[in-house]
């Protein structure tokens, strides 16, 4: 079998909701960074196989196969065919896992996998939102409300849930959130993440032409004392906006292809995958499966957690990452090093993609080996991959 190597791996800087990107079309958006990645590999359009791209609120702009239209609008000829993909939150980190698993199988050589989300432009919950307010139901069946009388799946109860079962207090999830925005300020005036980052053009409120090229959420005066003033989500919980994710629209792009498909671009790869796994728990406290899969992806792969140079783990909420580190015993220092999704964004279907762009160049510029990329995700479920640098 052979191995799936990574030869390009880029993202959008992220957008806050309403901001920097709020004027560009999902299709557009994810177009644009699956353009720059075939400049930068200088790949024959004509020879990818297959772009597969991840979305979570797939209606409105994001509806009808968007990666489909994403291929047609970067441009690519029209011979390139696409799918969209949900798995929640890491449907482009699964993008990533079916392309490698593509090349892996030599059924495919050359593959895009992608993920796209303007929350701005689709809020999230649209898809289930709209078509139950046009009487059409929702994904709740009878069978599964008898399995789960009276449970509402929430993913705010259910980080609120593992701060408790982990022993995490409100100091600690602020302290949290503090050190994302401090980590992801570092990065960025030191340039960490120019060479990931796909510069976007925009038109700003003053009708000024502009590009947009570093994270719009980041707080670049975030102090301590401000996050700790913010609203709790819930009256008697812990979580804050502050110590939770950031809306946020964006798009990334990883190119993932075999030993033909090396020799087809005459390119060195940056990364090869050595491992993935997927896994799923209890849909109810929802978000603590990335736990017990990273226990068990790094007992699949034969290695400890003291081999793994760097760690990415999805800030979906602070509790998340925190329970991980515990849990797993791994060291603090390793994770989310240029500051993760409370400062970032988390663009839904395409965090899993923007956060293998991100591991990928943190551990060549910092010549480390080995990454790992885990993220929780609604439904209960998780997604773990590992990563060599090259």
């Amino acid at each position: 079998m052979s191995e799936a190597y990574i030869v390009s791996a880029l993202r959008t800087a992220g957008g806050r909701k309403g901001g920097r990107l709020k004027d560009w079309h999902p299709a557009d958006l994810a177009g644009r960074v699956l353009g720059q990645v075939v400049q930068e590999t200088g790949v024959d359009p004509a020879d990818i196989d297959d772009v597969i791209l991840g979305c979570v609120s797939q209606a409105g702009e994001q509806s009808n196969n968007i990666a489909r239209y994403a291929v047609l609008a970067s441009g690519l000829p029209v011979s390139v065919p696409a799918t969209a993909i949900d798995r929640q939150c890491g449907s482009s980190q699964q993008a990533v896992h079916f392309a490698a698993q593509a090349v892996m199988s030599g059924a495919m050589d050359i593959v895009i996998a992608a993920g796209v989300e303007s929350m701005t432009r689709v809020p999230m919950g649209t898809p289930a939102r709209l078509p139950m307010e046009a009487g059409l139901g929702g994904p709740m069946s009878p069978r599964l409300k008898a399995r789960y009388p009276g449970v509402t799946f929430s993913q705010f109860v259910g980080a609120e849930r593992i701060a408790r079962k982990h022993g995490l207090t409100k100091d600690m999830l602020d302290q949290f959130a503090l050190e994302s925005h401090l980590k992801a300020i570092a990065a960025t005036e030191e340039g960490r993440f120019d060479s990931e980052i796909v510069p976007v053009e925009i038109i700003g409120d003053d009708g000024a032409a502009g590009i947009h090229n570093v994270d719009e959420g980041i707080r670049f005066g975030a102090t301590l004392e401000a996050i700790q003033n913010v609203k709790l989500l819930l009256e008697d919980g812990q979580l804050t906006a502050a110590s939770s994710s950031q809306v946020c629209d964006g798009a990334a792009g990883i190119m993932v292809v075999n030993d033909r498909g090396l020799k087809k671009l005459g390119v060195a790869p940056i990364a090869r995958v050595h491992h993935m796994s997927v896994f799923a728990e209890d849909p109810v406290i929802n978000l603590e499966a990335p736990l017990n899969a990273t226990a068990r992806a790094l007992s699949r792969a034969g290695m400890k957690i003291g081999e793994i140079d760097l760690y990415e783990v999805n800030e979906a909420f602070a509790p998340i990452p925190l329970a991980w580190t515990r849990f797993i015993g791994a060291d603090p220092a390793r994770l989310n090093v240029n500051g993760g999704a409370i400062a970032l964004g988390h663009p839904l279907g395409a965090s899993g993609a923007k956060l293998m762009a991100t591991l990928i160049h943190a551990l060549r510029s910092g010549g480390g080996s080995w990454g790992l990329q885990a993220m929780c995700e609604g439904g209960g479920q998780a997604n773990v991959t590992i990563v060599e640098a090259l």
